[in-house]
């Protein structure tokens, strides 16, 4: 029979290596203990991440919703399923989706949540995809005849983290008109070819569709950040060719006329 020590220590083992996040947070509002996963995600410190209030660390626009359910936590009323955004310390997006359940006698919470990043990245990829026509670059020659869309539940965790190896690669070359899918290919190792069934076998489109989705999100990034670009400004920085091309795009994606702060 093992000894009260040897369980501790297993449990411990078990804390350290999930790759989920196990936190355990006091009515306070601040966190109490944490596996290395959370501060691996963040890019924060241990010491930054239990000397400030949890809601710091979240997303702006995700702050009050995340409140108001933690209030309801600490009143006994366990959270299931529920999905907020929270910032790096580098200004990325990190999605999580949450279970958390109240120790009312010792006025802690002890939380899992899941990293689902890949998951809603893909869900936007495809909202965008079902509103925007076909890419005026793509070539026939390339198109698969009767190529599907996987269903995103079946898209290994290998293809999500290679559809965001491919973003960051779009992203790093942000500004360029001209980006071509030789460029993308010949980084990621890939024949033109090989990149486009790649793709078309995700996602069910072509590669120069996927690049004007990154391109697009890019540019919402820029109209909601803090500084004030104007229309043709955000159209460059994006690698649109002409700011008339990106504002149709805009209002397809996103229901809405981009307003232009230069004006």
């Amino acid at each position: 029979m093992e000894s009260k020590t040897e369980i501790d220590y297993n449990l411990e083992y078990f804390f350290e290596l999930s790759p989920d996040w196990l936190c355990v947070a006091g009515f306070d509002g601040y966190f109490k203990k944490i596996n290395p996963v959370v501060s691996k995600t963040l890019g924060y410190t241990e010491d930054e991440l239990f000397s400030r209030p949890i809601n710091s660390f979240v997303h702006p626009d995700d702050q009050h919703v995340t409140e108001h359910r933690r209030d309801l936590i600490k009143r006994g009323q366990p959270l299931l399923n529920f999905d907020n955004r929270y910032m790096t310390k580098t200004g990325e997006t990190v999605w999580l989706t949450w279970t958390s359940m109240p120790i009312k006698s010792d006025n802690v919470v002890f939380a899992i949540a899941k990293n689902i990043t890949h998951r809603k990245r893909l869900e936007e990829y495809r909202r965008l995809l079902q509103l925007m026509g076909p890419a005026p670059e793509d070539k026939d020659e390339y198109k698969l005849n009767g190529s599907e869309e996987t269903p995103i539940e079946e898209i290994s965790e290998y293809d999500q983290a290679w559809l965001a190896e491919m973003e960051k690669l779009v992203r790093k070359h942000a500004g360029k008109t001209k980006l071509t899918i030789r460029t993308l290919s010949d980084e990621l190792y890939l024949s033109e070819r090989q990149l486009h069934r790649r793709i078309q076998s995700i996602l069910g489109v072509t590669p120069n569709k996927f690049i004007r989705i990154i391109k697009l999100q890019m540019a919402r990034e820029a109209v909601a950040g803090s500084k004030h670009y104007t229309m043709a400004e955000i159209a460059r920085l994006a690698g649109f060719e002409t700011t008339a091309y990106f504002k149709k795009l805009f209002k397809e994606a996103y229901g809405r006329e981009v307003i232009d702060p230069g004006k």
